[in-house]
């Protein structure tokens, strides 16, 4: 007994270290199958939590690695990693009290911990506690003189403070101690353009592009400061090379037309939309209109007053008039008064005329200083190991953006289950199973299954024997699901409806009947050239809306008999969690969004582990708003396997 312990301990240990090992690589989706597995076994081992907290705050899944963090802190409440880990979550939730908080309690438990007081720090800074952040990152620094991230981090805190000096002295001290650090060399070139030094900042932009030649950034302001000193044509260079890039990078768009408006260059209007498209406060048109619309305001209130005063003066001379009875006194003020409204009214001209120009002055320098956007990249330093891998981080990656299919009944050859997915156990389809004697293998899937076409077709030979023989449910059932698969809707219909009249109560036949008929609508749309597949769009504030087309398309659809089908067949298994998955799919494509999500909520009851479910879940409350359930709610797809999960958390979630 105590041999199987000791390998069972092994075994687990090995699985911790793979899983870390991962995580130093960069592949984090990998590293959380392995802590899945670990956790599974000992759901008591804080570390556990903590590295798959880490792995899914690699992937900025914050909700996810908080839940973990969470759990860490729960099974081990002295543990100032998960509680520093926490903060950092928190802190990029823009939750920074909370983050504090979290470092405070660290801090209790390791009080020589540079890294916390550097964490704390940037959060104090995040609230405008100057004073605060600079204090943390002295202790910093106390307890490690020459931690390069402490002293970056208090060279940012100086120059928001405004003490560009003591800033450009600490980045001295971080490139003495790593004199081949381009972040410091960029940082410090930002500090030197503002004390306007611009000789300097071209020295430093230079020594930053020398040791980090792929550093967009650093084109973008090297350009800045060559536009400063008048040489547009190096400034375009610079720009185009940042473009080359990042070609997102909006700031170098909208330079890059400053520059090439100045030389009267074609490309500069271009270049404008492209910025303002990019980054609606480039939109150098807004701009115009917001001066435009301020200058209005002005020159209004400025002809109110003149107006008021006018009325003043008027109502002076008329007071003058009665309190002068004699007629020489009367023309005397009347010539006094007109000399005085004469003045005002050159006054209001002169001073219109100096407000014209003085606007077209302001409207001058306001192009001028248009072309001064700066990228600033004096974020929180990372760890240079991390800096170098990338590969791992499937949230930056571009995907479609779709709910998950539908589950349909197929069948693989035996050995040939695709592995790659987590295979979900039903006793309902085990029992098709055994009715066949394994022959075929059922099992359900929402993966596409074109290349198993020529087993399909051997299948339907092999059922049509069977029927030869004996015409039964099962064996009309079996056709019929196979016709489906090889999109013989027409056929596969005849066989289901024959399989349900033998049958009536046969929860599968209707479920693989609802799954024809979809397919069928599927494959008439396509025809028509109408979209059919179920896609929610989502915007930066979250999900917008069903397409327009999509919706024109589905009004001309009846899902009325599909619907029924999936009622059937969960009247009849209700706990067939696929009928739920199912019919909450349907729902959606009707716009029925609440009651998909009561669908998908017992399907994921009947099944917890249902990673589908979950990541349709997860889209669905985003559109209706509910953004932190629909982020905890992709969080456990892409626990589950999921990976583009991730992707979207990052995009409209965090």
């Amino acid at each position: 007994m105590s041999v199987f312990q000791s390998q069972a301990q092994l075994n687990i240990n090995h699985y911790i270290r793979v899983g870390r090992t991962r995580i130093s690589i960069g592949n984090y989706t990998g590293a959380i199958e392995y802590f899945n597995i670990v956790i599974k076994f000992k759901p008591h081992l804080a570390e556990a939590y903590l590295y798959r907290g880490t792995a899914k705050h690699s992937l900025e899944d914050y909700r996810g690695a908080i839940k973990d963090y969470n759990k860490a802190i729960e099974i081990k409440p002295y543990y100032p990693r998960a509680y520093n880990n926490r903060g950092m979550a928190y802190h990029n939730l823009h939750e920074f009290k909370k983050a504090i908080e979290d470092y405070n309690k660290a801090l209790e438990f390791d009080p020589n911990d540079e890294t916390i007081y550097n964490n704390r720090g940037i959060a104090k800074l995040a609230l405008k506690d100057i004073k605060g952040a600079i204090e943390d990152y002295d202790k910093a620094l106390k307890v490690n003189p020459k931690s390069t991230y402490a002293l970056m981090n208090r060279s940012n805190a100086k120059i928001v403070s405004g003490d560009i000096k003591g800033a450009i002295s600490d980045l001295n001290k971080v490139i003495m101690i790593r004199p081949h650090y381009a972040a410091a060399y960029l940082n410090r070139g930002l500090a030197r353009f503002e004390l306007e030094d611009y000789a300097a900042a071209l020295r430093d932009y230079d020594q930053c592009i020398k040791f980090d030649p792929k550093n967009a950034l650093a084109f973008n302001n090297r350009g800045i400061v060559k536009h400063k000193l008048e040489d547009y044509n190096s400034a375009i260079m610079d720009y185009d090379m940042a473009l080359k890039l990042d070609p997102q990078m909006a700031s170098a768009y909208f330079n890059r037309a400053m520059a090439r408006e100045i030389l009267n260059r074609p490309g500069y209007e271009d270049d404008y939309r492209i910025a303002a498209q990019l980054n609606p406060k480039f939109d150098l048109k807004s701009r115009r209109i917001d001066a435009e619309k301020l200058a209005q305001q002005q020159q209004n209130q400025q002809n109110q007053q003149n107006q008021k005063n006018q009325k003043n003066n008027n109502q002076q001379t008329a007071n003058n008039q009665q309190q002068n009875n004699s007629q020489n006194q009367s023309k005397q003020n009347t010539v006094q008064n007109n000399t005085t409204n004469q003045n005002n009214t050159k006054a209001v001209a002169q001073n219109n005329d100096q407000k014209e120009k003085q606007e077209a002055e302001k409207k001058r320098k306001r192009r001028t200083k248009m072309n001064l956007i700066v990228e600033d990249a004096r974020d929180l330093p990372t760890d240079e190991a991390e800096e170098e891998v990338d590969d791992g981080r499937i949230q930056n990656k571009n995907i479609v953006i779709d709910l998950q299919p539908l589950f349909i009944i197929s069948a693989f050859e035996k050995n040939a289950v695709d592995y790659n997915r987590f295979q979900y156990y039903n006793l309902a389809i085990d029992e098709l199973n055994e009715a066949n004697n394994y022959e075929p293998w059922l099992t359900l899937s929402n993966k596409p299954v074109d290349k198993y076409r020529d087993i399909f077709e051997n299948f339907i030979l092999y059922f049509n024997e069977k029927i030869a023989v004996q015409k039964n449910s099962n064996n009309y059932l079996n056709r019929g699901i196979f016709y489906s698969l090889l999109g013989k809707y027409n056929k596969a219909l005849d066989d289901l409806n024959r399989s349900i009249e033998l049958n009536k109560k046969d929860a599968i036949a209707h479920f693989a009947r609802a799954n024809c008929k979809y397919k069928m609508l599927e494959e008439i749309a396509k025809l028509s050239g109408s979209q059919t597949n179920v896609s929610i769009a989502i915007n930066k504030k979250g999900i917008d809306n069903i397409d327009n087309k999509e919706n024109d398309s589905n009004s001309s659809f009846d899902y009325s008999d599909i619907l029924d089908d999936y009622a059937v067949t969960l009247s009849q298994n209700p706990n067939f969690f696929f009928g739920y998955y199912n019919r909450a799919f349907i729902k959606l494509r009707l716009g029925q969004y609440e009651s998909a999500i009561d669908d998908l909520n017992k399907a994921i009851k009947l099944e917890p582990e249902f990673a589908e479910a979950y990541f349709n879940r997860g889209l669905t409350k985003i559109y209706l708003d509910d953004i932190e359930g629909g982020a905890l709610d992709l969080s456990r797809a892409g626990e589950l396997g999921i990976s583009g999960a991730y992707n979207i958390i990052k995009r409209y979630c965090n």
